[in-house]
């Protein structure tokens, strides 16, 4: 019986490396999400398969999202015509005409959706602070989420090798 015990501690602590593994490698998917553009137009992540895309969780009143605007403009059209794709989630708080407003002034050229519930937020994990984006491989698995602002150099590291 002296045995058993330290056998089963063994046994124990290799199913929690094993679990901790399975989860450190295995990626969740993205929600099967269909986002609504200012221009009333349909995107669904599962269109986007085959793509890494950036989509991103702003509102007009964060800094933060204004601030990394520019840069999510550049990264996009530089890697656009590569494969990937941004699109721009304004919170349910965000008055939409605000978020026109703001799209038309700086010309974004990335889908802009409304998350007008909140379904969107919720259904990626309940997000509440912006800016929080999520990047998405092609195979639909989130490689990467990020709370704050971006780190383009990081950001385009990331899509040279996606994008290879």
């Amino acid at each position: 019986m002296k045995l058993a015990k330290p056998l089963l501690i063994a046994v124990a602590i290799l199913a929690i490396a094993g679990a901790l593994v399975y989860a450190l490698t295995e990626k969740p998917t993205a929600p099967a999400a269909t986002f609504t553009t200012l221009e009333g137009k349909s995107i669904s992540l599962d269109q986007l398969r085959g793509k890494v895309v950036l989509v991103n969780f702003w509102a007009t009143s964060c800094p933060g999202c204004v601030k990394e605007m520019p840069g999510l403009i550049e990264t996009y059209n530089q890697y656009k015509d590569r494969g990937f794709e941004v699109v721009a989630v304004a919170m349910s708080y965000d008055p939409p005409n605000y978020v026109a407003n703001f799209v038309q002034t700086r010309q974004l050229p990335f889908p802009v959706a409304l998350d007008v519930n909140g379904e969107h937020a919720r259904a990626f994990g309940n997000v509440q602070l912006t800016p929080t984006s999520f990047i998405i491989g092609k195979d639909g698995s989130i490689i990467e989420q990020k709370l704050g602002d971006l780190d383009f150099a990081k950001l385009k590291t990331l899509l040279d090798k996606e994008l290879s």
